[in-house]
């Protein structure tokens, strides 16, 4: 178990290695803002509610979908919870800086940033829910594609329908936890009934599959561009190399 531990450790640091620091970045970035961003409703009528973490929300996906597509389901779903980790650690500190009392009245700031303990536990269970979801079922897609699998067809059907899946999932996870579960406790009785959550996860995810439409072309160029450059060899290849007999001072270099 513990050279097992040691040896994932090995892998996920060489993955870190590998991934382009800008995706990683705009991920975790991304996730933070989607948490903060949904703190504001933008739309919301019988059928529909969308909150502002819809315009960012593609990203996260978009960028799960490339790195699923470069290094495989395990290492989008790694990223994935570092991106989690990040959030986490952000809304620490700003749970911190809204319960310092100041002169000055932040009642308005402190209530935004400092959340709500189980809308972030409802939003963190979602989103690893529907990442682990979202990579699997893109990868298993992509090897569906035998003739052409690095084609634009085959990268869209495993964007287009892991992204319509998943986000449906984060969305339907977050809303039965949170308005079947922890509102009706916390927030005097009020709640929405399963076919609410049903519906409104159902609208919103093909609202956020439309920006995933529209942005993807951008996320096929950006894994064309990694395959030609070789950007995920050493990480695909390390448990090859490493079968050839490298010395454990050169594994060392490599992870």
């Amino acid at each position: 178990m513990k050279n097992r531990i040691k040896a994932d450790w090995a892998d996920t640091r060489l993955l870190f290695r590998c991934i382009p620091a800008t995706v990683a970045t705009l991920f975790a970035v991304s996730v933070v803002m989607m948490n903060l961003m949904a703190n504001k409703t933008i739309y919301q009528s019988a059928y529909l509610a969308l909150d502002g973490g819809i315009l960012v929300s593609w990203l996260s996906f978009l960028c799960m979908d490339v790195v699923t597509k470069t290094f495989g389901p395990k290492a989008a779903t790694k990223l994935s919870l570092f991106a989690i980790g990040v959030n986490l650690i952000a809304c620490l500190f700003f749970f911190i800086v809204s319960v310092i009392p100041t002169a000055d009245d932040f009642s308005a700031f402190n209530e935004t940033v400092g959340g709500t303990w189980f809308i972030l536990l409802s939003s963190t269970v979602a989103f690893v829910s529907s990442a682990i979801i979202n990579n699997v079922l893109n990868w298993s897609i992509g090897r569906t594609f035998k003739k052409d699998p690095d084609g634009r067809l085959a990268f869209f059907t495993r964007c287009y329908v892991s992204t319509f899946i998943g986000q449906f999932c984060d969305n339907f996870i977050f809303a039965i936890l949170t308005f079947t579960v922890f509102a009706p406790i916390f927030w005097d009785g009020f709640s929405w009934t399963v076919l609410q959550c049903f519906t409104c996860s159902l609208l919103g995810a093909g609202a956020e599959l439309v920006c995933e439409v529209v942005f993807s072309p951008f996320g096929f160029r950006i894994a064309q561009r990694w395959k030609r450059e070789g950007i995920a060899d050493p990480y695909l290849n390390r448990d090859h190399r490493e079968g050839a007999g490298l010395s454990e001072e050169n594994k060392g270099v490599l992870v």
